[in-house]
């Protein structure tokens, strides 16, 4: 069972501990965390992304997006995903979504749980369908998508690496 939960400064401690696992584990990259990533002070992170959830204070190089933990049933923070509610020219290749599971827990299903409960908060703001990529050797991510309805629409190739875009009509 996964609990989505917007992020909190209570969380910081698991937050980083998350992150972490991903530098551990040599992974440079937690898609769909807002660049979680990429800033050093959980705080600032934490006013960006809550700042991003309204047009009123959405950087403007960004689009609305509301992103979640991912929390098990002992309330371990097992993942983080994202929605954006529209694509600017960044991201007509990226699509509506993206979402890392911490290595240690991965293989576990918590990937397509988290996937489908971001389709039911798509649903809840007014999206009739969402758009995802992935990278096509990326076969964990791609069975994800199509187990819960995705349907491959093309292929683009970014920095070397092709990838595929599937929607989900909702």
């Amino acid at each position: 069972m996964i609990t989505l939960k917007r992020p909190q400064k209570e969380y910081e401690s698991l937050a980083k501990d998350f992150k972490q696992e991903f530098i551990d584990n040599g992974e440079a990259t937690i898609n769909g965390s807002e660049l979680l990533d990429q800033m050093d002070s959980y705080d600032e992170w934490l006013k960006s992304v809550t700042d991003n959830t309204s047009s009123e204070t959405v950087n403007p190089a960004w689009v609305v997006t509301d992103t979640f933990f991912a929390f098990d049933e002992n309330d371990m923070l097992v993942g983080i995903i994202d929605l954006r509610h529209e694509l600017n020219d960044f991201l007509k290749d990226f699509g509506n979504s993206g979402y890392s599971v911490r290595p240690s827990q991965r293989r576990k299903g918590y990937a397509t749980e988290m996937l489908r409960l971001i389709l039911e908060h798509a649903r809840q703001v007014g999206m009739d369908k969402l758009q995802l990529s992935v990278e096509r050797t990326n076969e964990p991510s791609v069975k994800t998508i199509t187990k819960n309805g995705g349907k491959y629409e093309r292929s683009f190739t970014f920095e070397g690496e092709e990838a595929d875009v599937y929607m989900i009509y909702l």
